[in-house]
């Protein structure tokens, strides 16, 4: 392996995700702003082991074990350090240095020539094509376009004089004269700068970022700049950098010899890598010229599909939830209005890496694309992209905008909090795929259901093997599907929409069917203690003490927002009483299906409400059959992660109506606290089911 720089294994130890790995070991759980934990290094039944998330290091106070992301991996895990650095490098998305091709190959033999001197612009160049090179989209790749030559092309698109600005002011950022190898992200710097230089100094260029509402720290924070008009700005500015610039595709040859700068009177977008290093650029046309964008061709320092714009600057921003959308002004209108995550691909459709990159860093991943025929076509085109990476756990979200807005315009028209909330009102997948079919498909007629449900069977194959979600999936839309009437008209079937909230509740109500002895103990009370959401209080103390404010009431079963959950949850308490003081039969934790189904239909008999006694009657059956032979356990987890979206939303909801800062920050700690449990009860719900 080559040597690692200090400042990269920095990286990996800070951005790694400490506690999930520790997790794997032992139950963790918050302990104001740290965890504890029993040791995994040593067996002790009073946890003496904390973890500082925020410094990212583990210490026991038992054994005296102590360390970094990397230690952990070495000394528990028993992982050489090459191992360890390779294990966080895959967790944490940061690159290690390749091999010694590599390095070779973003090395560059430095030349003595000196800056050229040449004439300025002729009058009848004006008339000179710039850099409308033919393309039915917006964007252009330089490479996708002449394939057969990446560094030559077609001499009728010059004059016989080399025209364009000079830039002797500019300083030099190397020596005049030397022999030395230059690297390709030294010089991807170098260029970056001069290109922020020239923006400073062209009032057109800050007159168009101004005009699109970018403030002057913006454009710092995102590091925009300006390529002048003139054919060879860069060989003016870098002579002795020709072959870097020539690997780069920044610098072409004409088929006489004459080279040219590929970014010419453009604003300039630098994409940058995980870890912040400028590999290549995106030049935006000042009018509306076509093409638009014209992108940096792919280089040894840069692979499209490697690469997010924006994702470097959304990590830096600690960013919690991410949205894809489509353009890079997309990318920085979100992240000047306060909303951190956005990224966008480069100029091509997603794949399936790039989603399940995001997908480490959040459970779920909002998709934003524009509401034209092209953009929803590459919505459904991403969703079969991602479904081989979409494990139960994790999801994505649609969110097609009004009006034919785009985020960049639709911040401007209505504000960042209206934004906010469309992101927050995002379909979810199963929402989603039901309109698209929906408006696929004339699906009031029974062969246009058949078709409908084939191009479903189509998407969910390609989910992973063992997907529950993949199941739920093809019964909530063959459910759907169903309930449209001869009129098209979609009407509610037993008392439920199958709406994404409806759905999760009445597999709430249909577990507690199949496994009533989960309420036996304090289910509600287990998994706010056990999640460390009622310890969250600890730190604030003083502070509502101060302010004479009470401690928020911990969430019961009647306060959740769900009547029905309540009533089905108390009618099981009284039958399990009424079982212990013998006046009936007790309800029994069993794997008999028989005793199973007999219990289940005791307890709906036993409702008084029969609307919600007709509303379990008409699912239990098919929920039965589908979970048949499946261990209490699994239902249990199933339903304890159910019941955790349930307090999530819960605890979200107070958060927003919440009107003093400290309850809101309790609030807030309490869902942030219940999440991390609940990440780590989606794994073990996942291996279960895929067991």
């Amino acid at each position: 392996m080559p040597r690692v720089p200090e400042s990269v294994i920095e990286q990996l130890n800070s951005q790694a995700d400490l506690v999930g790995m520790i997790r794997r070991h032992t139950i963790l759980k918050p302990a104001g702003r740290e965890f504890k934990g029993c040791c995994p290094f040593h067996g002790e039944k009073t946890p003496s082991f904390y973890v500082d998330p925020e410094k990212n290091v583990y210490h026991c106070f038992g054994c005296g074990a102590k360390g970094n992301a990397i230690t952990f991996l070495r000394e528990l895990e028993r992982m050489s350090f090459g191992e360890a650095l390779k294990a966080l490098s895959e967790q944490t998305g940061i690159e290690l240095p390749k091999d010694d091709a590599f390095e070779k190959s973003i090395k560059y033999k430095k030349t003595n020539t000196q800056k050229p001197n040449t004439p300025k612009a002729k009058q009848a160049a004006q008339s000179a094509p710039s850099q409308n090179i033919t393309s039915n989209t917006n964007t252009v790749d330089f490479n996708q376009q002449h394939p057969e030559q990446s560094a030559i092309v077609r001499e009728d698109v010059f004059y016989d004089d080399v025209y364009g600005d000079h830039y002797e002011d500019y300083p030099s950022p190397q020596p005049e004269v030397t022999n030395e190898q230059g690297d390709l992200y030294t010089l991807l710097r170098h260029i970056c700068e001069f290109y922020k230089y020239h923006l400073k100094n062209n009032p057109s260029a800050l007159a168009y970022f101004s005009l699109r509402g970018l403030s002057t720290q913006t454009i710092d924070t995102f590091e925009l700049g300006y390529a002048p008009s003139g054919w060879q700005h860069l060989e003016e500015a870098f002579p002795q950098d020709i072959e870097g610039l020539k690997l780069l595709g920044l610098v072409r040859t004409s088929q006489k010899g004459r080279d040219f700068d590929l970014l010419r009177d453009r604003v300039i977008f630098p994409i940058k890598d995980k870890q912040g290093r400028v590999v290549g650029f995106a030049g935006r046309a000042l009018g509306d010229e076509m093409p638009k964008y014209i992108n940096s061709s792919e280089s040894p320092v840069f692979a499209k599909q490697h690469i997010l714009y924006g994702l470097y600057e959304s990590r830096q921003a600690r960013a919690n939830d991410y949205l894809m959308v489509e353009g890079y002004m997309d990318v920085i209108a979100l992240y000047q209005a306060g909303i951190y995550g956005a990224v966008a691909p480069m100029g091509t459709a997603a794949n399936e890496g790039q989603i399940a990159n995001l997908l480490k860093y959040n459970d779920t991943l909002t998709l934003c694309f524009d509401g034209d025929g092209a953009g929803q076509r590459a919505a459904w085109r991403t969703l079969e992209v991602a479904a081989p990476v979409l494990p139960d756990g994790k999801q994505l979200k649609f969110l097609t905008l009004p009006n034919n807005h785009d985020p960049d315009t639709y911040i401007k028209a209505h504000g960042a909090d209206a934004m906010r909330a469309q992101i927050e009102g995002a379909l979810s997948t199963s929402e989603y795929v039901f309109d698209v079919l929906s408006s696929r498909y004339d699906v009031h007629l029974p062969e246009n259901k058949a078709a409908a449900m084939a191009n479903l069977k189509e998407l969910t194959a390609k989910f992973p093997k063992g997907s529950s979600f993949k199941w739920w999936l093809n019964n909530d839309i063959y459910r759907r599907l169903r309930a449209k009437d001869e009129r098209g008209q979609r009407y509610i079937i037993d008392k439920a929409n199958y709406e994404a909230s409806v759905n999760r509740n009445i597999l709430l109500y249909l577990c507690l069917l199949y496994a009533p002895h989960l309420l036996e103990h304090d289910l509600l009370g287990d998994i706010l203690t056990d999640s460390g959401v009622v310890d969250v209080h600890v730190d604030f103390v003083d502070k509502l003490e101060a302010h004479n404010l009470h401690l928020p009431a911990l969430p019961t079963w009647q306060s959740i927002g769900d009547a029905a959950l309540f009533e089905l949850t108390q009618a099981i308490i009284r039958l399990i009483q009424l079982g212990k003081d013998g006046v009936i039969t007790p309800l029994i934790q069993t794997n008999d299906r028989h005793t199973i189904d007999e219990q289940a239909h005791f307890i709906m008999a036993s409702l008084p409400n029969h609307a919600l006694q007709d509303v379990l009657v008409s699912h239990w059956r098919e929920f039965f059959l589908q979970v048949d032979g499946h261990e209490p356990q699994n239902i249990s987890l199933f339903f304890n992660e159910l019941l955790s979206q349930v307090l999530q939303d819960h605890f979200k909801k107070q958060q927003e109506q919440s009107k003093h800062i400290i309850l809101s920050e309790i609030h807030k700690r309490r869902l942030h606290t219940l999440r991390q449990w609940d990440s780590n009860q989606k794994s073990l719900l996942s291996k279960s089911l895929n067991s």
